[in-house]
């Protein structure tokens, strides 16, 4: 073996390919053709002088050899950033990329608004955002965080809550014009609603009172959407009325575009966290961007101190 060929390009190529699976997939994330990814995974296999990857016609697989070099090519790769990391903190500036997978209409309405005060202050640190409600497999997509609303259950990754994300009942002010405006939860049947088909039990409302009692009511309506921002539109266009969380529709309510329905009343709220990849989480720049969201969090409409402490894991 001439170890000259084992180098770092293609000990990255091997990991993002075993992680993903996928070659077209790493051609694109590494912005070089797929026939370099080949290229790069037998240059280094004749290399080593073993077979890494089992290829078929739809994935990539891991061989037993490969999958016990993949565990050492991590940690070279990391102590590699770690100490590139340490290098460029001590001329003074962190720099390098950050790669951040959020909720989408979160990220939209506002977290990527926090990622420009955040590059305004750290101008080397680049971040590449990726808006997605899938919740995406963070190591193989190469994310070093991610921002979540809602339980969590992948016990793999380090847990910092930012807050809880507080929900309320809207309609817009013509909907409820032409449909009356409930005075009580059980007057909420009678109404059009706006549902999300990605979130279980959404035929039905769960509403905490004033004197902390629950009231759950039936929610009906015929129409149905996945996605935070299209409810957002459903509403303003008086195609019923549903539960959104402040940050969705604080500017349509100041403006008066929206009402709040049952002020009394709201849905329970919904923690909002920043999940962090272990292997990244003592990297420099992704603990300056981790710390400035909890910072900045708060400052977010409708997100309030969470009940649940930061923690590790969950």
């Amino acid at each position: 073996m001439d170890k000259s060929d084992v180098t770092l390009e293609r000990i990255r190529t091997f990991v993002r390919v075993a992680e993903r699976g996928n070659l077209s997939a790493i051609a694109r994330e590494m912005n070089i053709g797929q026939s370099s990814v080949t290229r790069h995974l037998r240059e280094l296999e004749d290399a080593l002088g073993v077979v890494l990857l089992s290829r078929t016609t739809r994935r990539v697989i891991l061989t037993e050899e490969g999958s016990r070099y993949y565990a050492d090519a991590i940690q070279i790769l990391r102590l590699v950033e770690q100490a590139t990391d340490e290098a460029r903190t001590a001329r003074g500036a962190a720099a390098g990329t950050v790669r951040i997978s959020c909720t989408a209409a979160l990220g939209v309405r506002h977290v990527s608004r926090l990622i420009f005060a955040f590059q305004d202050r750290y101008p080397e640190i680049a971040v590449d955002l990726n808006l997605t409600d899938e919740r995406v497999d963070l190591v193989r997509e190469g994310a070093d965080i991610a921002i979540r609303l809602g339980p969590l259950t992948d016990s793999s990754m380090k847990l910092r809550a930012l807050g809880d994300s507080r929900r309320i009942l809207v309609g817009s002010p013509d909907y409820l014009a032409r449909h009356g405006r409930p005075a009580t939860p059980e007057k909420l049947a009678g109404l059009e609603g706006v549902r999300m088909s990605n979130i279980a039990g959404s035929d039905a409302l769960t509403l905490e009172g004033p004197d902390g009692e629950t009231h759950v009511v039936p929610f009906g309506g015929s129409l149905r959407v996945d996605h935070g921002l299209a409810a957002r539109e459903a509403y303003l266009a008086g195609r019923g009325i549903g539960p959104a969380h402040v940050w969705l529709v604080d500017d349509l309510l100041s403006e008066g575009r929206l009402e709040r329905i049952l002020p009394d009343y709201a849905p329970p709220s919904v923690q909002l966290n920043i999940l962090i990849v272990p292997d990244r989480a003592d990297i420099a720049r992704v603990r300056l961007l981790v710390e400035f969201l909890a910072e900045e969090a708060l400052g977010i409409p409708g997100v309030g101190r969470s009940r649940t402490e930061s923690r590790s894991g969950h």
